[in-house]
């Protein structure tokens, strides 16, 4: 570490390389905390953890109980240990006494993406509401078809405050906060939709996931969805275009002589007529360019072909997925026990062979993966498991819940991992804090720590 901070100090190591090691370091030191906790009030299974994306302070969770806490992760709210230990009690809960509040077990809770004064929860009384933070009140609410799985909200949208749901209904709903309606219903599942995200490298792209083993994806600017996942579409990137354009040459090429053998046998000149249009037409489709052909391929939905409209990426239900910080990866959990990583620009199951994991599957899960996509956190059972992302290894194992972990969060300010489990408990997994040998660092070093303080008056 030292070593390091003199390369930085002195030029040799560039400032955004000496930071990504320091959190690469952190990451791989995490454990669990033993120096912040968090006192849940909930009494049931937590099912959903987010910190604000504006300030990175506030946690926001979900629990089966039908309540809804806020903490203040960056200012304890008491302290135990002789202060070494902060403790984190919830600024305030909402639960189902509440007037307008949820009477079921809410399954989705996420933050309005720039700004603190909105949340939004979705819950099994098939109902999503839009909460006003300061005044812990609903201020607006959508009736869904059934229960709701999943919420989500773009990062990156100015052009709409679109809410977009995953419900046991077959249709994903975009609810509209500006105008309090439903602005688009999307069909193609053909089983409940347990998962869905929007992309982090566009506002306009929505991806879903199914009961059906299908994931989707939308362009909300247009009708159907422009691409299915299919898992044994297994290519590393696209096709080269060479070996393309050669194959359809042969495939026409063959067309065009048959065309002309069954129009020879014909005797009649009219038809020979129409023989040499058609050879004409066989030739002309030959030189048309594979750019034409794959934009002809773009628009088959609606007129997609069924072959791929049912193409499934997992043999179950797809129970979770994260997009990657880039926008160039997609990584999904099935209920088949199955981690998947997807080249999101070719739709290509890029066949990384992550080790076999235990996943529930009675509801969705929540994962995380840290900025630079190098690792991924899957709750599998009673412990959280960290893969290498590019190589499917499991790196370490957390353990710490004593019943089934439903979600993860992952702070990329503070390099601290949250989990909320069906034990009603949320932990925090942070690196080391030696506070022992803080504590003797600071009486060895005290006495030369007071003569280097300045005689300044006051």
């Amino acid at each position: 570490m030292w070593k390091e901070i003199g390369y930085r100090e002195s030029g040799k190591l560039h400032p955004r390389l000496f930071s990504n090691r320091i959190r690469s370091t952190r990451v791989s030191s995490l454990q669990l905390s033993n120096h912040k906790e968090i006192i849940s009030p909930h009494r049931g299974s937590v099912n959903s953890l987010q910190i604000d994306l504006t300030e990175g302070r506030y946690l926001l969770s979900g629990s089966s109980d039908a309540s809804i806490a806020i903490y203040d992760v960056q200012h304890a709210t008491d302290y135990d240990g002789d202060g070494l230990v902060a403790k984190h009690k919830s600024i305030f809960v909402v639960d189902k006494q509440q007037e307008n509040g949820h009477k079921y077990a809410i399954s989705s809770a996420i933050w309005y993406p720039i700004d603190t004064g909105l949340f939004i929860t979705g819950s099994y009384d098939h109902r999503i509401n839009v909460w006003d933070t300061n005044t812990t009140q609903v201020v607006m609410n959508f009736k869904m078809p059934g229960k709701v799985y999943r919420t989500a909200m773009s990062s990156l949208a100015t052009s709409h405050m679109l809410i977009a749901a995953g419900t046991e209904d077959v249709q994903v709903r975009l609810c509209d906060i500006a105008s309090g309606a439903f602005a688009h219903t999307l069909s193609g599942h053909r089983d409940g939709v347990m998962t869905v995200e929007w992309s982090t490298s566009s506002e306009w792209v929505l991806i879903t996931g199914g009961c059906d083993g299908a994931i989707r994806f939308w362009d909300i600017r247009r009708a159907g969805c422009f691409r299915v996942l299919n898992q044994s579409h297994s290519q590393l990137g696209r096709r080269p275009p060479i070996l393309e354009r050669s194959s359809m040459n042969k495939v026409s090429t063959s067309k065009s002589s048959l065309a002309g053998q069954s129009c020879s046998i014909k005797s009649r000149a009219p038809q020979r007529k129409i023989c040499h249009s058609n050879g004409s037409k066989q030739s002309a489709i030959s030189k048309i360019p594979s750019q034409v052909k794959n934009s002809a391929k773009q628009r088959l939905h609606p007129g997609m072909l069924s072959s791929q409209d049912r193409a499934t990426a997992h043999y179950g239900a797809v129970i979770g997925f994260k997009v990657t910080e880039d926008g160039m990866y997609l990584l999904s959990a099935g209920s088949d026990s199955r981690l998947r990583l997807w080249d999101i620009e070719s739709g290509c199951n890029t066949l990384v062979n992550f080790e076999t994991v235990r996943l529930q599957t009675s509801k969705p899960i929540q994962l995380a993966t840290t900025p630079d996509s190098a690792l991924v956190f899957v709750p599998c059972m009673a412990s959280v498991k960290v893969f290498d992302v590019w190589l499917g290894n499991t790196v370490q194992t957390f353990r710490g819940h004593y019943e089934h972990v439903n979600c993860c969060w992952y702070s990329a300010q503070d390099q601290e991992l949250y989990t909320g489990g069906n034990d009603r408990q949320i932990l925090v997994w942070s690196p080391p804090k030696l506070i022992s040998a803080e504590l003797n660092e600071g009486s060895k070093f005290g006495q030369g720590l007071a003569q280097d303080q300045d005689n300044w008056s006051d």
